[in-house]
């Protein structure tokens, strides 16, 4: 009886979930090729530096907006040859999930669900900048997630005027 109660239970809590993609859109778009056009007589051998980031709110009730922004520099000897960001955005309707599994999820699950359209929107800009396609690896939301949890206890628990990564 107590199993049957529980399954009863466990199965009401997650039909109780809800986690639906209301929108996904371009939210800011940046390109700049401070060096064209004399970048293009150049040897085509970039350093690139790949910067992202994710912010997240509630627009209202169970309606969250997250933000990837992926940022691009490609240098050749130390010479900017493009700059790219890109904010992709989506609506989120989450119901159900509170406290850390919430926080989880709009940092991991949404950045993974929007990366696909903001490489596609990168390779895309880039492309028709007339410099080589930029296919970026996946990334493992995940891994970065925990990577900043660890990071964050670490400097909690790191005494006042003390760097944490000195260690």
């Amino acid at each position: 009886m107590a199993e049957e109660e529980a399954a009863t239970t466990g199965s009401t809590e997650q039909a109780q979930q809800q986690f639906t993609l209301q929108r996904i859109f371009l939210k800011d778009l940046s390109f700049e090729s401070p060096g064209a056009p004399k970048v293009f007589a150049e040897e085509w051998k970039p350093s690139m530096n790949v910067d992202l980031n994710t912010r997240s709110g509630v627009i209202s009730g169970d309606n969250y907006e997250v933000v990837l922004t992926v940022t691009i520099t490609a240098k050749t000897n130390e010479e900017t040859v493009y700059l790219i960001e890109v904010q992709q955005a989506g609506i989120f309707l989450i119901r159900g999930i509170a406290g850390e599994a919430l926080r989880r999820v709009l940092a991991t699950v949404c950045p993974s669900t929007l990366f696909p359209y903001a490489r596609e929107t990168i390779d895309s800009v880039v492309s028709r900048g007339t410099f080589p396609a930029v296919m970026l690896a996946p990334v493992n939301f995940e891994a970065l997630f925990q990577q900043a949890l660890r990071q964050a206890e670490a400097e909690a628990a790191a005494p006042a005027g003390e760097d944490p990564t000195t260690h």
